[in-house]
């Protein structure tokens, strides 16, 4: 996360020194060079922000909510299902296995938006290591169960790919969660 903050913070800031010349060049163009207007007197009298908190007291957590979440990575899981259909430019003889593996997803996703709807949709004390603890594991028998469920129309409609359709497939693919990845590890942690 540390390495990501890097890479965006140059850009970010290369990005903010060419609008501000961008801005500079107009002012110039137009002939305002050397006159400050309105805007600009109010923008070098604003006083900084106030600090959230002091330093070493913790601030208050904003909200979170599981069932966004939930909804989020299912809605996410479905449109990869349908990327990949489209990368494998399926022949029509292997639209039965594909319609196959699809009813499969299809019942698992029902499912897990059953298990969305369960969940609250706010909280705001943050939870203990063993509620995360536990959270976790039954996220992981979860997604077990939906791999299982998945898994003999998948290998149905793997082997009847040809060895070009599965280069799609046996490639792994990175920030996506759920489905055909590697993972969580493969996002954060997996070569880039």
């Amino acid at each position: 996360m540390r390495m990501r903050a890097l890479f965006l913070a140059g850009p970010a800031a290369l990005a903010a020194a060419a609008g501000l010349s961008f801005a500079i060049s107009a002012n110039a163009m137009t002939g305002d060079a050397g006159q400050i207007s309105d805007t600009d007197a109010l923008i070098a009298q604003a006083s900084p922000p106030p600090p959230d908190a002091r330093p070493g007291e913790r601030r208050e957590r904003r909200a979170f909510s599981p069932r966004a979440m939930c909804d989020e990575q299912v809605a996410r899981r479905v449109g990869f299902r349908a990327y990949i259909k489209i990368r494998l430019n399926l022949k029509p003889e292997q639209m039965t296995a594909w319609s196959t593996f699809e009813k499969a997803a299809d019942d698992v996703t029902t499912k897990e938006i059953a298990h969305c709807a369960a969940l609250p949709t706010e909280v705001k004390t943050p939870p203990t290591f063993v509620d995360r603890m536990n959270t976790r594991e039954e996220e992981m028998k979860t997604r077990l169960a939906a791999m299982e469920a998945v898994k003999p129309s998948m290998l149905a409609l793997y082997n009847t790919l040809t060895p070009e359709q599965k280069v799609v497939l046996d490639r792994p693919f990175m920030g996506v969660r759920g489905g055909f990845d590697r993972g969580r590890e493969g996002m954060e942690h997996g070569p880039r």
